[in-house]
Parts: C-alpha cells; sequence; structure tokens
C-alpha cells in the first residue's frame, strides 16, 4: 500500500480528530528518531512534560519513536493528513514537498543557530514558514538547535574533491545536492541505520550530528575520520509542526503556550547540544583513536561555490518558495556584517592568547 494510501485509511479510521473531553486535550507527537536517541527524542518529551505541566494538566502529548505511530520519514505527511496532530523532525527530510523547506533547517554555509533565530523571529522567516507549510495544513514552529555539525565520518581520508567521487555518502538535504553534483552516490536513512551501514559497508561515510549523539550512535567505533566543520548544515534546527486544524482549535492563551515552549526548547537544546558536544569531543581527542581533521580550505572553497546555485535552485521553485529565498538571501547579507565584527572578531581574537 502506498504512503498516501495507508495515511489516508489511518485518517478514515478516525484517528484525525484531537482528542477533547471537558476542556482537556490528549495529542499526538510523531517524531523520527529512536526511543534510546539522546538530545533528539528527549527534546521532544521534555516539551511534552513542559506543557502538561504549565497547563497544569489539561494538555497532554504523547510521544512516539519512529515506526511507533508512522513509519520514520512519514511524519510530516501523518501530520498533513491529520493521522497524528504534531511531528518533531528535520524538515529537509521533507524537501520533495518543497525545496524551500531546507532554508528553515540546514542551508549549507548560511545561518548559525543564532542568526537562523534572528531571521524567522525578527526578519520575516515565521510569516513566510506559516505561508509555505500551511499550503500542507500544517503550522511550524522551530523547536530544537543542535547548534553547528561536524562534516562527517569517513573510512578514509578527503585529501581533494576527487575523493568525493562515487562515495556512498549519507547526507540529506541540500548539502547531499552538493555532493551529488561532486559524483558522490547520496542515500539517505534514519538516524539509527548509520552506524549498522558504516559497519557493513553500505556507505562509506555518513554526516549525523556532532560528538554527542555521534558516540551515543556508535559512530567513533566504526568509522575512523572525523572531519570539520559542517559546511552543510551550520546552524541545524528542527521542526514541531503542528495539524493547522488543530492549531486553529487552540485558544489564545494555548497557541501562546505551545509557542513559548516550543521557543524554551530551541534555547534550551542548544545549549544541551554545545554543552555536551565539549564533553564528547574531549573524550574523543582523549581516546586518540579516531582523527579528528579539519576540510582542506580549498575544498571548502569549492563546496562554497558549488552550494551557491545548489541554494539558488531551492529558492527557485513557486512564488513562496521565492519569496523565502529572496527574504534568507537579504538577511543573510545583513547579518554577516554584524556577525563578522562581533562574535567572528571576538573569536579570532581569543584565539590570539
Amino acid at each position: 500500500m502506498r504512503r498516501r494510501d495507508a495515511l489516508a485509511g489511518l485518517v478514515a479510521a478516525g484517528f484525525s480528530a484531537p482528542a477533547i473531553a471537558q476542556g482537556n486535550r490528549k495529542l499526538t507527537m510523531v517524531t523520527d528518531w529512536p526511543e534510546d536517541m539522546p538530545g533528539l527524542i528527549s527534546t521532544a518529551h521534555h516539551f511534552a512534560r513542559t506543557v502538561g505541566e504549565a497547563s497544569k494538566g489539561r494538555i497532554t502529548i504523547e510521544v512516539f519513536p519512529a515506526n511507533a505511530m508512522v513509519r520514520a520519514f512519514e511524519t510530516f505527511d501523518a501530520v498533513s493528513a491529520g493521522v497524528a496532530d504534531m511531528y518533531h523532525s528535520y524538515d529537509g527530510y521533507f524537501e520533495n514537498r518543497s525545496m524551500a523547506l531546507d532554508f528553515y533547517c540546514g542551508v549549507p554555509f548560511g545561518f548559525t543557530a543564532d542568526e537562523l533565530s534572528a531571521w524567522v523571529r525578527y526578519g520575516g522567516g515565521q510569516e513566510l514558514w506559516d505561508e509555505l507549510s500551511g499550503q500542507f495544513n500544517i503550522k511550524p514552529f522551530h523547536f530544537l538547535s543542535t547548534g553547528t555539525q561536524m562534516g562527517g565520518w569517513f573510512n578514509h581520508e578527503i585529501s581533494s574533491l576527487e575523493r568525493f567521487k562515487g562515495l556512498r555518502y549519507r547526507m540529506p538535504g541540500l548539502g547531499g545536492e552538493i555532493l551529488r553534483r561532486l559524483g558522490a552516490i547520496v542515500v539517505s536513512l534514519p538516524g539509527g541505520e548509520i552506524a549498522p551501514s558504516l559497519k557493513s559497508g553500505a556507505i562509506d561515510a555518513s554526516e549525523w550530528i556532532g560528538p554527542w549523539i555521534d558516540m551515543a550512535t556508535g559512530l567513533h567505533q566504526v568509522a575512523n575520520y572525523y572531519y570539520y566543520p559542517g559546511f552543510h548544515e551550520p546552524g541545524t534546527a528542527h521542526t514541531l509542526g503542528i495539524n493547522r486544524r488543530v492549531w486553529d482549535s487552540f485558544d489564545a492563551g494555548d497557541r501562546r503556550l505551545f509557542e513559548t515552549c516550543a521557543a524554551a526548547e530551541y534555547t534550551r537544546s542548544l545549549a544541551e547540544f554545545n554543552a555536551n558536544n565539549a564533553i564528547s569531543l574531549r573524550k574523543l581527542r582523549d581516546e586518540g583513536k579516531v582523527k579528528i581533521i579539519k576540510f582542506d580550505d580549498a575544498v571548502l572553497k569549492a563546496l562554497h561555490e558549488i552550494s551557491k546555485g545548489v541554494v539558488a535552485q531551492a529558492g527557485s521553485g513557486d512564488a513562496i518558495s521565492k519569496k523565502v529565498y529572496a527574504s534568507y538571501q537579504q538577511f543573510r547579507t545583513l547579518i554577516m556584517d554584524w556577525s563578522d565584527i562581533s562574535e567572528r572578531a571576538y573569536l579570532n581574537s581569543r584565539s590570539l592568547a
């Protein structure tokens, strides 16, 4: 049975309506994360607890890991169809719906976590996102930030662009398209399948997130080379997508509650990832088994040049995609000027000591 047919069947069976009884709400959240994935599924559970406590038990959210209620990578469609009330995922997984979704989760050589938040909150990004995801019956919020990611795990050194040719590489989103243009064979796998695929030789390389989650997934045990920086996702954000009918059924107070709790999770999760990535990176260095290597500047420059065409193509679709791209590019130019004389200048000066 095709994906949409299966989802339609669930809707027809009566799974589309949020549970409402005597003012109480019981909502479902589907995710693309395994139950044992720290940082990702734990953020969904933390959000559910926070909403429950803030509403004094009036709103409860049941969180489903990947493949429990719907299969991995079907979360967006499930919420769009009303099978589930909300999803927590990375919108780049759903670029087959619209490439413009990539602008809200990870753009090669694009925004850092703070810059992305600035664009969405105060640069017009949220309004355009509402229009974009509204086409699919979804109200979106940023929900989690992993911060700057690593460049990925490899079974051999990447000394030049030629080494990408023929490489079986797990990378979703716009970063994956850059690698395709270099001749790589790009695949998309759920997080729980990456380590086994690297170990078996089904793939040659993979990006995931950063030292904390990568080590929890066991990637340091199946690959020897760990590259940085994560040019493909410099400030990765994940989405809380709420079924539009469910969102419209909330009163103003509940809407503010969800908006505020989602914003709090973005800030909290970024701190959690930064702290644990620092601890885990130290462990990797102390163990000394993995070579942690910076991509050569010549490689990064070439990737950056290719990325311009890839990003432009992502924003060349329908009218809303073009508006998202124009807004993104305009704010990128604006914020880079400030970032260069603030954070970049400070970090450079700190390294002088």
